[in-house]
């Protein structure tokens, strides 16, 4: 019993359980404010629009009636008892996804926009700030850390030669590669094959 909470608590305290319940809750306040534009902004205004074009009251009247209509006693149209493709639903299902797509649109923008800035701020108190060991180095090469030209000049020469080293190491390392397979048991028996048969002619 104590195993079982214990892998219970485990589950329930991971960082992705917690993120998917806030994402749960977040997405049902998000549905409202969708829900909300989209019945009490923008329909009305789709409405007002399509009822000046057609000259009847647009979404909650758009149908196409498969088959007869069955009327109510006071003459109207009994759409319980009558067949029929409800296009007002389905236009409003798809002004539903254009706004929820476009407003996903702006907030991932925004995120992205900010993530940028705060990596580039990063980056740029990175480059302003000097380690021990690095003002040791300064120190050694005679160089004064107020010289920012020659501190900047250091490091810029400093990751020059490691990028150069790392080249001159993989070069090394392939030329390694390349005599291992040369000098490899098959190759050989390949050359001396090679050979028999030239003198064999």
């Amino acid at each position: 019993m104590k195993k079982f909470f214990g892998e219970f608590k485990k589950f329930i305290t991971r960082g992705n359980v917690l993120d998917m319940a806030v994402g749960v809750i977040v997405g049902g306040a998000f549905t409202a404010i969708v829900n909300g534009l989209s019945n009490n902004v923008l329909k009305p205004v789709i409405n007002y629009l399509l009822a000046i074009m057609l000259g009847k009251n647009a979404l909650t009247d758009v149908y196409t009636f498969l088959g007869k209509k069955a009327y109510l006693e006071d003459g109207s149209i009994d759409l319980a008892n009558s067949f029929y493709i409800d296009w007002g639903a389905f236009i409003n299902a798809i002004i539903n996804f254009l706004i929820v797509a476009f407003v996903l649109f702006f907030i991932i923008k925004l995120f992205n926009r900010m993530a940028e800035r705060r990596n580039k701020f990063i980056e740029e108190i990175k480059d302003g700030i000097i380690t021990r060991e690095e003002r040791k180095e300064l120190k050694k090469a005679g160089i004064k850390i107020r010289d920012r030209e020659a501190v900047k000049k250091y490091f810029a020469d400093k990751k020059l030669a490691e990028e150069q080293a790392k080249l001159a190491e993989e070069e090394a390392k392939k030329r390694e590669e390349e005599e291992k397979k040369a000098n490899s048991p098959e190759v050989l028996l390949k050359e001396i094959r090679d050979l028999l048969k030239a003198k064999s002619e």
